[in-house]
């Protein structure tokens, strides 16, 4: 089938469906609940509340079929180029498949190559928390910063707010990223220049923002009186050999693989710094994690994988329903992050309008995803979901178990049930005004009242929950989104792992920069050259 005769179908079997429709679904269909319920990995997902009937359910799996979809993530295992644009295969999946397995999948001399950098950076890991990796001056290091942006950062970030609990507490973990002078100044602010290891990641050695933080880094140690900057300097980077002519001849230098796309690099030994804060055993649980939602990927039968149920209502809710976004409500203090890097992750991967043969989608691409975190969401822009024009389907990750009170967690739970429900069902205006007159308010006022609090549910929703909020569930929850990602890329008959749509502002910003440092006028439309010679003031 081609992507012209599915995408017509997927729409018009979308269309027919009214809003409000899954609330019928969930009475009338008697496996409704069996069928929306899958499960891998300690995740439970449950997209029963999805407006989409069991007929146009049992289609998108035939399409699926018809697709081949589960051999697409046969190649993706077996190492075969899906990233034609830069001639490669994409192996994050290698980092956190044992070594045994991926010799036998690989060969041995692959695996040690697409490994080395993550085992050296555990072990370095190791020897920082123990003390018998030091700093120049002999002491033990008593804080670490990390500086990437993109990939290099939204990841370990998220890694090491969701595991803040058991971060080191004699060491000290920050991040920068914005080019913005003021982040990397706080990052550094009040730290001792000669116990900080500096950890700069960056894949090209070439991003400019990570390069200009590194430089304010090393002066910085310098300033504080580091003879040899370079012996508490480490780069990660798929080119060790600029990393020293950067950082000094002395710069720990760890390798990050070319067929690791930095937004699919958290596996990789650019979480050094999050390794060295929650420590290399909770980051191997993570891994492992990790590892097991990618056996599910690969192995599970079509229709009960998660990853292809999740890209495959993810074209219904796109395409056949024609919503342009989604929204991520993380219902765990631990994942509230994961929007954010769920935004890099889906839509630098998938945010583009030409398929791998050149030619314009047939049908729209990768929806816009936001999000934030839980109650807190509920107090902010849930009124717009609740109460706007737009349908926006909602996405619930919540956790069965966590630490904490446990009463308190339970609230937690309720509210995301209940919002979830809540969505779903709506409350009409009818009934809203047969209470307020039950209430005794005159007719009139109550009329008018009750069409400003209707609500008409119908909003599309899933639960994701994970049975515990610990390492080895965030990882499996990763590999989750990754392996969606890219099924969905294949389903559209996109490229998930290159991103030219980031090189264009690149470019312009450094022409820009050098008209502002006050280089020759270059030729811009009316408004950048009004605002370069207003800034160059």
């Amino acid at each position: 089938m081609t992507q012209t005769q599915w995408v017509t179908e997927i729409k018009q079997r979308a269309g027919r469906l009214p809003r409000g429709s899954a609330r019928t679904f969930l009475q009338s269909e008697q496996q409704r609940l069996q069928q929306h319920t899958l499960r891998a990995s300690g995740i439970t997902l449950d997209s029963s509340k999805e407006a989409i009937d069991a007929d146009s359910l049992g289609w998108l799996n035939g399409l699926a079929e018809q697709l081949n979809l589960p051999a697409a993530m046969q190649a993706l295992f077996a190492a075969v180029c899906v990233n034609p644009s830069e001639g490669q295969a994409a192996l994050h999946w290698a980092l956190r498949m044992p070594e045994s397995l991926l010799a036998d999948r690989l060969g041995s001399s692959e695996a040690t190559r697409l490994q080395r950098g993550l085992l050296e950076s555990l072990d370095f890991a190791h020897a920082v928390r123990t003390g018998t990796k030091h700093s120049e001056s002999g002491d033990t290091y008593t804080a670490v910063v990390h500086l990437g942006i993109g990939g290099s950062d939204f990841g370990p970030r998220l890694l090491a707010d969701a595991l803040e609990d058991l971060l080191d507490p004699n060491i000290t973990l920050r991040f920068a990223a914005n080019i913005d002078p003021i982040d990397v100044s706080r990052a550094l602010k009040g730290l001792d220049p000669r116990r900080t290891l500096i950890c700069v990641v960056s894949k090209s050695w070439s991003t400019r923002e990570t390069l200009t933080n590194a430089g304010v880094a090393l002066a910085w140690l310098k300033q504080g009186g580091v003879t040899e900057p370079s012996l508490q300097m480490v780069g990660i980077s798929a080119r060790p050999d600029r990393v020293r002519g950067h950082l000094g001849p002395f710069a720990e230098v760890f390798d990050m693989p070319k067929e690791i796309g930095g937004r699919y690099s958290l596996c990789s030994a650019s979480s050094l710094a999050c390794m060295i804060g929650v420590g290399p055993d909770a980051f191997r649980a993570f891994l492992a994690g990790a590892h097991a939602l990618d056996m599910h990927a690969l192995e599970a039968p079509l229709r009960d994988n998660l990853a292809i149920r999740l890209a495959l209502l993810d074209a219904w809710r796109r395409i056949g329903m024609g919503l342009p976004t989604r929204a991520v409500l993380a219902y765990s203090r631990r994942l509230r992050l994961l929007p954010a890097y769920l935004q890099q992750l889906e839509m630098e991967s998938n945010g583009k309008s030409v398929d791998l043969s050149g030619r314009t989608l047939h049908g729209p691409g990768a929806p816009v995803l936001w999000g934030g975190e839980g109650t807190i969401g509920q107090h902010s822009y849930h009124q717009l979901l609740h109460q706007g024009q737009d349908i926006i389907p909602a996405e619930f990750i919540l956790a069965r178990a966590d630490d904490g009170d446990p009463v308190m967690r339970r609230v937690l739970q309720a509210n995301a049930l209940a919002q979830a429900e809540a969505m779903l069902v709506g409350k009409s205006a009818a009934q809203i005004e047969r209470e307020l007159l039950a209430d005794g308010m005159a007719p009139e006022a109550a009329r008018v009242l009750a069409a400003q609090k209707a609500m008409p549910g119908g909003q599309p929703s899933s639960i994701i929950a994970l049975d515990r909020a610990d390492a080895f569930h965030l990882g499996a929850l990763i590999a989750l989104y990754e392996h969606r990602t890219y099924v969905s890329a294949v389903l559209l008959g996109l490229n998930a792992f290159d991103q030219w749509g980031v090189e264009l502002g690149k470019v312009m910003a450094n022409v820009i920069e050098a008209e502002l440092a006050g280089g020759l006028d270059g030729q811009h439309d009316p408004s950048t050259s009004a605002w370069i010679e207003a800034l160059r003031g």
